[in-house]
């Protein structure tokens, strides 16, 4: 029997939050093909001619803000998480970044020097997104196969709507929640719409018409929005949630093109002119607090709020180390792992869904053909 591991991949964070390794990082994500993805050689144009000269700068600003002692918010949750799954179970658990360090390729050499033939890889993203959680994968596959041939990987598929997952996020919210609160806002990272047009299998449904989320496609298993708004229905349905107490809005918009709406900004001073006094504001499509929740949200969006006549905005705290995630994260990785303790097929995928999700297993595919996802597949092999 093959001895396993498991790979916790998250998108990553600069090494210090100055200028130059901001750029560095800046660098390195906006490059990817699966986030601005159109030709390279205008690729390379904008980013090093008009993104990099300017950008990093006010990042670094941004960085500076969140800091801690101990590091960046992202990847020192990350270590935590790795070391609190680490004690559950009884193979390797190793952390790394899409983007920078820890890297990739730290984390392969590391599982294949404690004699891994079999890793099991965790893109730490629950939805579906060609810029996340596909090209975290692919970089996995691309760096095994050059570094580790040997080793076969498969990856946990998208656990948007899986019951421990929403379960988890339901327990780390109700605190925040019981204080009482005007309005939830989910603010979901934003993608260009053309990326949820990629990433249709059939060509034709995602964005064809008002309801598509709302109409059964084989779409849906790499559709981000319908990912997004199936996590809303399973997370108020559990948490008992009216449909007036709360919205739904996408952030992190980058360039002009049209972007998934609303953006959260925009929803954030509708909100305050609404007259909702008290707002809180969840992410679930971040497991781990960073930028974009501790910065973007905390910080500047509060701003927003507050200058648009609210009174209070309050962020509750992505899953970071809670103890019932690491519970979740640990029901996500059993099914996968030898032995299955006499579990077939059929019980494997309804211990996994628990209420939703599908256990499924991805192939890869080339930058906006997005991943195969098969009933009862397990193992993919570099290079297949």
């Amino acid at each position: 029997m093959k001895k396993q591991g498991i790979l916790l991949v998250n998108l990553g964070s600069p090494d210090a939050p100055d200028t130059r390794s901001v750029r560095r990082y800046l660098r390195e994500f906006l490059m990817d093909p699966r986030v601005i993805d159109i030709p390279y050689p205008l690729r390379f144009c904008l980013v090093n001619g008009c993104i990099l000269p300017v950008r990093p700068r006010k990042s670094a600003e941004a960085y500076r803000s969140i800091w801690t002692a101990e590091g960046s918010p992202l990847v020192v949750m990350g270590r935590r998480v790795r070391q609190l799954l680490q004690s559950r179970l009884p193979i390797p658990v190793e952390l790394a970044m899409r983007y920078q360090n820890p890297s990739i390729e730290d984390a392969i050499g590391e599982l294949a020097y404690q004699g891994v033939e079999e890793a099991v890889t965790v893109p730490l993203f629950p939805h579906y997104a060609m810029s996340s959680y596909e090209t975290a994968w692919e970089r996995v596959m691309t760096v095994v196969q050059r570094q580790a041939p040997q080793m076969s990987v498969e990856v946990i598929p998208p656990y948007y709507a899986a019951g421990p997952y929403i379960q988890a996020l339901v327990a780390s919210a109700q605190p925040w929640l019981d204080r009482g609160y005007d309005h939830l806002l989910f603010s979901f990272h934003g993608l260009p719409e053309r990326h949820l047009k990629k990433s249709d299998p059939t060509g034709c449904h995602c964005l064809a018409a008002k309801n598509c989320c709302e109409v059964e496609s084989p779409a849906h298993a790499t559709c981000y929005r319908a990912q997004c708004l199936k996590t809303v229905r399973e997370f108020t349905r559990r948490a008992g949630i009216s449909d007036e107490k709360y919205s739904i809005a996408f952030q992190s918009r980058l360039g002009r093109e049209p972007w998934m709406t609303p953006p959260t900004d925009v929803e954030l001073v509708r909100l305050a002119r609404a007259g909702r006094q008290r707002v809180c504001v969840i992410c679930p499509a971040f497991v781990s607090d960073c930028l974009e929740t501790l910065e973007e949200i905390a910080i500047r969006g509060r701003e927003t709020f507050l200058a648009a006549g609210g009174r209070e905005l309050e962020l509750i705290p992505c899953l970071n180390d809670h103890p019932k995630w690491i519970e979740a994260l640990d029901q996500l990785i059993r099914p996968f792992l030898h032995p299955l303790g006499g579990l077939d097929a059929k019980s494997i995928k309804a211990l996994l869904e628990n209420r939703g999700g599908e256990m499924a297993k991805g192939q890869s595919g080339a930058a906006g053909n997005p991943l195969r996802f098969e009933d009862g597949a397990r193992l993919v092999k570099a290079g297949e």
